[in-house]
């Protein structure tokens, strides 16, 4: 895939490593040539100095031919500027913007564009940490109305089977990771002792799922 990052900070430079890693075709764009020092000698992309959502900056960093976007510098309103540009302008068909304010990055999600907050990330893996440590949310699918979750099985689900547990429509488990292995689960399958559960829960289910947990 071809890939632009706008922004070389840690979350840039540390994106774009990992994608070049991946034999991604990654071009960087920020406005501080010495920005690029933090993607180190073995990073095989490109870079281009430039403001982000300048369009002959763009235009020289191949946006035409891009497959995937993230807007990742350290200004909300410039990734939301850029995002929508890729998305709305150019057609970029993955796009992705990083925004600090929770509640911006909850109204644009709403028009349909892919935000990550850390803020809320943060706040919500506090919150399971502090207040039940068994549960652990992983990541989001979508626009955020589904989170994926890893949970410790309890002494109270040993012996119990995967359709005990499953909610259809609110909670379900996907995958079960057992003795380093990681399988898909029918609805017969028991849990045992040791077992870690990946499950798809709506957000509006939490508390629920909770609740049976306890």
């Amino acid at each position: 895939m071809k890939i632009i990052i706008i922004g070389c900070g840690r979350v840039g430079s540390g994106l774009a490593k990992m994608l070049s890693l991946r034999k991604h075709d990654v071009t960087v764009i920020d406005n501080d040539p010495n920005s690029f020092e933090s993607l180190g000698s073995a990073f095989k992309g490109k870079t281009v100095c430039g403001i982000g959502f300048d369009r002959e900056v763009l235009k020289h960093a191949g946006i035409d031919r891009c497959d995937a976007l993230a807007a990742v510098t350290s200004s909300d309103d410039a990734n939301v500027v850029t995002a929508r540009m890729a998305k709305k302008f150019y057609k970029v068909p993955r796009v992705a913007a990083r925004l600090y304010d929770p509640r911006k990055a909850e109204i644009y999600r709403r028009f349909g564009l892919q935000t990550i907050s850390p803020v809320s990330l943060g706040i919500s893996r506090l919150a399971e940490i502090l207040t039940f440590s068994q549960m652990n949310v992983v990541g989001n699918i979508g626009t955020g109305e589904v989170d994926c979750i890893e949970l410790e099985v309890t002494p109270l689900l040993v012996g119990r089977t995967v359709s005990q547990l499953n909610a259809p429509g609110e909670f379900n488990v996907i995958a079960i990771s057992r003795n380093g292995k990681t399988i898909l689960p029918s609805s017969g399958t028991v849990f045992e002792e040791g077992d870690l559960l990946h499950l798809a829960v709506l957000t509006t289910a939490t508390e629920r799922l909770k609740k049976m947990l306890e």
